[in-house]
């Protein structure tokens, strides 16, 4: 099958070059490791009382490429930088979209810009979702907080490439109705044929009036029917849920390599130099933010 990045002339996962200091980098990045390219700010919108949507439009002159999952390094005169996860697909290309939450003094100048501001952005960096690993699949996409933000790359791409994929369920979870991202985003896919979407919440105010499911992501997983030798589990969100998610999901059936984890918390400076990410003999910026959960048993991310 010619893949949707095939047809629109995207390279292939792993594509490396070795740099001489022994650190591995993706070969379409170059410069922009280290430089920051700079673009204004084309909107910002209100997710969350605490999350923002940012979108930054990018020249067709510029060959910028990424896969879902990846993310990239925004900077902010005078406050510094952080690792942002991209929350577009590649398919949706002339813009890149990025949800932030206003977490401390970066985010917070990040917070007070307005359209037209400047911003710094290095990248991209790390490993995505393996899309070869996932075409021909039944797919659970399961995201808790947010989570949703990188995981809504891969689901914008499956969206755009339907035919490469079987059924595709997405599993949300926050803690309150008001947490919820991309309020419009779920409210489109609950409604389409594309997907089997269901969002569960924490808890919920009194007369707030709120119909949906209320309760704890993992309780998602038990009623699905699931045919585990042709299914993959993709999760995205706070490490805490992971054990249980992933415990829900060995008792459909699923082992170690059909369940695929992002730890896209761990970015630091992104291209495996600080060591801040590090997880044994893994750089994370590097060797992911994507694992598969087979290749991290043994390592002090237990799972």
């Amino acid at each position: 099958m010619v893949s949707c990045f095939e047809k629109k002339q995207y390279s292939e996962r792993g594509n490396c070059d070795c740099f001489h200091f022994g650190v591995f980098m993706d070969s379409r990045i170059g410069h922009a490791a280290y430089e920051p390219a700079i673009y204004s700010i084309h909107s910002i919108s209100d997710l969350t009382p605490h999350e923002k949507l940012f979108r930054i439009e990018i020249p067709d002159a510029v060959d910028f490429r990424h896969e879902p999952g990846q993310f990239v390094q925004l900077s902010v005169w005078g406050w510094g930088e952080a690792p942002i996860s991209i929350s577009n697909s590649p398919t949706r290309k002339g813009y890149l979209e990025f949800a932030i939450r206003h977490a401390g003094s970066l985010t917070g100048a990040l917070h007070q810009m307005r359209p037209g501001s400047k911003i710094g952005l290095r990248g991209p960096f790390g490993n995505g979702f393996d899309v070869n690993r996932l075409r021909s699949q039944n797919l659970l996409l399961i995201a808790g907080g947010c989570g949703l933000a990188p995981l809504r790359s891969l689901i914008q791409y499956c969206e755009d490439c339907r035919d490469e994929f079987m059924d595709i369920r997405i599993l949300y979870g926050a803690k309150t109705p008001h947490d919820l991202l991309y309020k419009s985003d779920l409210a489109a896919w609950m409604e389409s044929e594309t997907f089997d979407c269901r969002i569960i919440v924490d808890f919920v105010a009194p007369n707030h009036g709120y119909s949906g499911k209320i309760g704890l992501l993992p309780e998602l997983i038990p009623p699905l029917e699931v045919e585990a030798e042709n299914t993959t589990a993709v999760l995205v969100g706070p490490p805490m849920m992971y054990p249980f998610v992933v415990e829900a999901l060995r008792k459909k059936g699923l082992d170690d390599e059909r369940i695929m984890v992002s730890l896209e918390r761990h970015m630091k400076c992104g291209i495996g130099k600080c060591g801040h990410c590090a997880i044994d003999h893994f750089s994370c910026c590097i060797d992911g933010p994507v694992f598969l959960l087979r290749d991290l048993q043994g390592t002090e991310w237990a799972g």
